[in-house]
Formats: structure tokens, C-alpha cells, sequence
């Protein structure tokens, strides 16, 4: 996941810094590190990746027009 995707995901399902980082179980300061672009452990970047995920946000790998994310359709939460 990259910075750009995890704020992307955390805006479109409408979760402050705060909010998500309760969620991943992680500081604010983490989350707003990662969003800045700063290195962080790689289990700590699954734990956010992982509490978005459970929320809702599909990731999409780089594929030509580049990385991004999308909501998960509701019919595949069920």
C-alpha cells in the first residue's frame, strides 16, 4: 500500500486520522507518517491496510494506470 492509496482509502470511507488509526490499533502520528510518505515497519502498514480493508476498501495494484483504490462492491461483503 502506498501513502497515496491510504489516504485515498481512509477519505473515501470517511474516517479522520484518528478514526483509522483506533481502527489499526496505531497512533495518529503513525497514520499521518504513513500518509506523509515516511517509511514505517512493514506490519505496522498491514495493520492499516488490513483495517481498511475490513472497512470496506479494495486496493488496486499498479496496472498501467497506476495504483489506486475502490470501495468493495456490498454484494461481495455478504
Amino acid at each position: 500500500m502506498l501513502a497515496v492509496q491510504c489516504k485515498m482509502a481512509r477519505v473515501a470511507l470517511g474516517l479522520g486520522i484518528r478514526e483509522l488509526a483506533e481502527i489499526a490499533k496505531v497512533a495518529p502520528a503513525t497514520v499521518s507518517r504513513l500518509e506523509a510518505g515516511e517509511e514505517l515497519k512493514p506490519r505496522t502498514v498491514e495493520a492499516i491496510q488490513h483495517a481498511l480493508e475490513a472497512a470496506g476498501v479494495e486496493f488496486i495494484p499498479e496496472n498501467g494506470g497506476g495504483p489506486g483504490v475502490r470501495l468493495r462492491n456490498k454484494l461481495s461483503l455478504e
